[in-house]
């Protein structure tokens, strides 16, 4: 028997780990798909192909071209123009779609959470009294914040903020996660954070700095997902694995 192809658009632990799970099995052919924007990626499990594909039509292309089975949309949860992109190709090609989305965290007694739907909404909510903000966007929005020259910003990414504010008082600090929450009430005090930015990505790796703003009793302006709708969709590896199985076997007669 042939085997069934599975492209995963990854960039998550999560996706790291589908991939883990499936890369043993003889009857698939795994390629993880990682957009190219992290300089040094962490190592992974399958054969990973980097960079962008040229918006619906080069994603469609493809997976016409390397005769995809099933495309599993592992992204992060911000992701929203490759989730977007992926909805379209699979719609333009019959590619069967699996949408794997971790949950975002909840709020628990103590949370002094404002719950806001982008980033400019998050740049005003902070408002016009100087305060010390530590940044936990990554850095691809971190620039939106020059909006708001008053503020100190603590700016934390995987890679360097290019180019830097304009803000004229801000710091970087380049971290990977998991992050421990001891090691982040340590963050925060040693730098006088009077609110985080944050957005609700879930996930352990991060949430280290979300039980320490409970403990330290600091509020957090925490940018929420834009609401979508998929019909397959998971926020679990393990149900990931069931639901791929599943939709290759009903997909295993296409095109003949």
């Amino acid at each position: 028997m042939d085997k069934q192809r599975i492209l995963i658009l990854g960039g998550t632990a999560e996706a790291r780990d589908l991939a883990g799970r499936l890369a043993d099995r003889s009857d698939l052919a795994v390629t993880l798909s990682l957009a190219g924007r992290t300089l040094d990626p962490a190592p992974q499990p399958v054969p990973v192909r980097a960079g962008g594909f040229g918006g619906v039509e080069g994603l469609a292309a493809y997976l016409g071209e390397h005769t995809i089975d099933l495309l599993i949309d592992a992204t992060h949860p911000f992701a929203r123009q490759i989730s977007a992109n992926a909805r379209a190709a699979s719609e333009a090609t019959g590619t069967a779609l699996l949408r794997l989305e971790r949950l975002g965290w909840d709020e628990a007694d103590g949370d002094r959470w404002t719950r806001v739907d982008s980033v400019a909404e998050a740049v005003a909510t902070l408002g016009d009294d100087p305060r010390r903000v530590f940044l936990a966007i990554g850095r691809q929005e971190a620039k939106a914040f020059d909006a708001a020259p008053q503020h100190h910003y603590l700016v934390r990414s995987v890679d360097p903020v290019d180019p830097p504010l304009a803000a004229p008082d801000v710091d970087y600090l380049l971290a990977r996660g998991p992050f421990s929450v001891e090691a982040e009430v340590e963050l925060l005090r040693a730098h006088r954070i009077d609110v985080i930015v944050s957005k609700n990505s879930g996930g352990e790796a991060t949430e280290g700095k979300i039980v320490a703003a409970r403990i330290l009793g600091l509020p957090i302006v925490l940018i929420e997902r834009a609401a979508t709708v998929d019909g397959h969709r998971t926020d679990t590896v393990e149900d990931a694995v069931r639901l791929a199985d599943h939709l290759l076997a009903s997909f295993r007669k296409r095109g003949v």
